[in-house]
């Protein structure tokens, strides 16, 4: 069963010899927190004060915004905190702050879920974006995460709106060693059709399909994407399996608005939230969680973070853990 990116935290690795896993995964949580430090600094800058007093939480309030979280997940955050702060009966501010990485993490946790790619096969995974936002590097990072796991792949370059977006695809199609679908002037769709053939009789695991970055007001490219799907579905009517959107971290309350624009389109299943290292937006995470939960039941599945991106390195993309974000935002 390929469970991508479902590793053990340092927390709750066993007692006993450190693993290479286990070492990597404390590196991570190192360059995660170096990553999140313009966020998190006028966070924790917070609770430098010791009493606990109506000033403490409009201090909070004010760096929760400045990180993009957004009224509606400050001021519930700001709730879910006060409550517990009674509950707790905590009498100064390293308790407090000990419980906002809890209500963050409580927060975020819905989020969290590993790629489950054993369901079908192959698995189609259509990615979209806006240009500029890592998408074409993410599914090549993506690809080769996959591949190391043992899963077989097959990219469709069927970004054919972007000039060079095929040749981009291309490198990492031969850097990862796997086949790629494209044609010189085809049509998006048909290119995604031919891949999703290809995959079934190819005995792929995986198709992944890179689509042409646009951004919310552009309908008809938007249009253009829902044609994808259509298309997808001629050639396997369960697919696609996954709806993945691409946004960068660096972007704040407009990756919520694109989040829900790609999701009225297109029914989001995941996200991958790249170059959050050096932004001070991290917060709008929390943004995304609130929206999440408030989604309605008619979704086809729950939304997830699959992955967060903090450089340019092919380690620097990992699955998203709540508790690790939140510890790595506040701690």
């Amino acid at each position: 069963m390929f469970n991508i990116f479902k590793r053990k935290t340092p927390a709750a690795a066993e007692t006993g010899s450190t693993t290479a896993s286990e070492v990597a995964a404390r590196n991570w949580l190192g360059r995660l927190r170096s990553s999140l430090q313009r966020t998190g600094s006028s966070i924790t800058g917070v609770f430098s004060r010791k009493l606990i007093d109506d000033e403490l939480y409009e201090e909070l309030e004010a760096a929760l915004l400045m990180a993009d979280a957004g009224m509606p997940a400050t001021e519930h955050i700001l709730h879910k905190l006060k409550q517990e702060v009674k509950q707790t009966g905590s009498k100064n501010a390293d308790e407090v702050k000990a419980l906002l990485v809890k209500v963050l993490t409580d927060l975020l946790q819905p989020l969290e879920r590993p790629l489950d790619i054993s369901q079908h096969a192959p698995t189609v995974i259509m990615v979209a974006g806006v240009n500029g936002a890592g998408k074409t590097t993410s599914i090549g990072k993506l690809t080769r995460h996959l591949h190391d796991a043992g899963a077989s792949v097959l990219l469709a370059a069927a970004d054919t709106f972007r000039a060079a977006a095929k040749e981009q695809l291309m490198v990492w199609a031969d850097r990862n060693q796997v086949d790629i679908i494209s044609q010189d002037q085809g049509d998006p769709a048909a290119v995604s059709f031919d891949a999703v053939t290809a995959g079934k009789a190819r005995g792929r695991d995986v198709v992944l399909v890179d689509t042409a970055g646009r951004l919310p007001t552009q309908l008809h490219l938007m249009e253009e994407l829902k044609k994808i799907q259509r298309v997808v579905q001629k050639a396997d009517a369960s697919a696609p399996h996954e709806i993945l959107l691409v946004i960068d971290g660096n972007t704040g309350q407009n990756a919520l608005a694109q989040v829900k624009a790609f999701d009225e389109t297109l029914g989001l299943t995941g996200l991958i939230i790249t170059k959050l290292d050096g932004t001070a937006k991290g917060g709008v995470l929390a943004a995304i969680a609130l929206w999440a939960a408030q989604r309605p039941a008619s979704a086809a599945k729950p939304l997830a973070v699959y992955f967060i991106g903090i450089g340019e390195k092919l380690e620097d993309l990992q699955a998203f853990k709540a508790n690790e974000f939140a510890q790595a935002l506040i701690d």
